[in-house]
């Protein structure tokens, strides 16, 4: 019943988190496709009102007239619509998302048991959950301190940008040493997601009721609260993509449990911002192919890195007497569990034939993996099989047969090796020709 209410709750914050990220995404969107259409007002009585641009739409049967303002307008008005709250409800059903997912199992979906750096790779699930929370903490800090110490007054804001880029990439090589390839994705989409909101809740809002304030209170406003919201804001813009991307990345393991993970989220990053810069001159009158092809061609480059290269057979170079005692060896072995030995014996045959069977790959299923990816899973804390991928029954195991090569030759799974699946019997899945 617990992993029931677990799941239960993990749907509906879930369904939270994407209507208010889709709620705050889209009217940033929209807000950045505004200010870049703005054309320079026509009528004296607006430039007179100070009107800096407008805008004229039609939408749902209706006709808009969008209006931007320089300097104070003439009658500011108490009903001010303000854009936060949808960014910090995007940001802490997110956290909460994380929390039950992540926080509470740290040593199956943080740790990364195949990390090259030894430290990591024997966190506890406690370390890994302080360095998780760290990570998130310590990626705000830095590109809030790039952005203060390069650009304070807006006006190297170029640079800024490729300071913020190499951050970028250090994040990624960093999450997918530290972390498990998934959780790495993850978090570094949400050091993206958490920079964002924290340039609202910090920087954005603030700037913008010192702004209010000033105009109610006859004065002139600082123009450097304005500069800075919108620099704030246009970071935003090219994180947008990215972010959602990595945020949807984990149904879709080729893309972090490749060797070179960290390669193909960065070119994804990029991929994401240039095809975002198309989109943000477009809307200013401006087209700029070159940036969306330039786009394109990062994520073939991501393609052509991530695909999975043919496996021969295994071919053991030991003889059968050899491979007799061996087994016998294994078996005699009392540190040895039964199912290891039938695992590593069926291992071993296969090696020697060069041939993996159906019933072979089911054995290693029933015994590594059908504890979570089973219609009824008998491991505490699953309600049902994660991903919905199950592995009980010779059909299913067919359906699934690329995804397991690819997640067992990864050493992805089973999580944290909980089923000490050895070496042997991922050999024998590699050498398997998924019939």
């Amino acid at each position: 019943m617990e992993a029931y209410l677990l799941e239960f709750g993990n749907l509906l914050i879930r369904w939270l988190h994407v209507i208010a990220a889709i709620a705050w995404l889209g009217e940033s969107i929209y807000f950045v496709m505004l200010d870049n259409g703005l054309k320079p007002p026509k009528g004296e009585a607006c430039k007179k009102k100070g009107v800096f641009g407008e805008m004229w739409a039609v939408h749902g049967g209706g006709f808009y007239h969008n209006q931007k303002y320089a300097s104070s307008p003439e009658d500011l008005p108490e009903d001010l619509h303000w854009s936060f709250w949808k960014a910090y409800t995007t940001w802490l059903s997110g956290f909460g998302l994380f929390t039950l997912l992540y926080l509470t199992k740290p040593s199956f979906y943080l740790v990364n048991r195949n990390s090259p750096w030894e430290w990591a790779a024997n966190m506890t699930g406690t370390q890994a959950n302080i360095a998780a929370l760290a990570f998130l903490l310590l990626g705000w800090i830095i590109y809030n301190e790039l952005c203060k110490r390069i650009s304070p007054n807006m006006t190297r804001d170029g640079i800024l940008s490729i300071a913020v880029a190499v951050m970028m990439v250090v994040v990624a090589y960093l999450s997918t040493h530290i972390f498990s390839g998934r959780a790495a994705f993850l978090l570094t989409g949400a050091v993206m997601a958490t920079a964002m909101s924290a340039n609202v809740f910090f920087w954005i809002i603030p700037g913008q009721r010192r702004m209010v304030n000033a105009m109610k209170a006859g004065e002139k406003p600082n123009p450097i609260d304005g500069l800075r919201g919108k620099q704030r804001s246009v970071h935003n813009t090219y994180f947008t993509l990215p972010v959602v991307l990595l945020m949807l990345s984990n149904h879709y393991a080729f893309t972090f449990t490749h060797s070179l993970s960290w390669v193909i989220m960065v070119l994804f990053i990029f991929a994401g911002a240039l095809i975002r810069q198309y989109f943000v001159l477009m809307h200013g009158g401006k087209i700029r192919p070159g940036y969306p092809i330039a786009g394109v061609a990062l994520i073939l480059v991501a393609v052509w890195i991530g695909a999975p290269t043919a496996k021969k057979a295994v071919q053991a170079p030991v003889t059968p007497v050899e491979q007799t005692q061996t087994s016998v060896a294994a078996t005699d072995d009392a540190t040895v569990e039964g199912e290891q030995a039938d695992a590593g014996e069926a291992a071993t045959e296969a090696a020697a034939s060069g041939a993996v069977t159906l019933a072979q790959v089911e054995t290693i299923m029933n015994n590594r993996c059908v504890e979570c990816h089973a219609v009824n899973p008998t491991q505490a804390g699953f309600a049902a099989a994660p991903l919905g991928i199950l592995l009980d029954s010779p059909k299913e195991i067919l359906l699934q047969a690329d995804h397991i090569k690819q997640v067992v030759a990864s050493k992805y799974m089973p999580l944290g090796n909980m089923t000490q699946m050895t070496d042997e019997e991922r050999d024998m899945i590699a050498a398997w020709n998924g019939q």
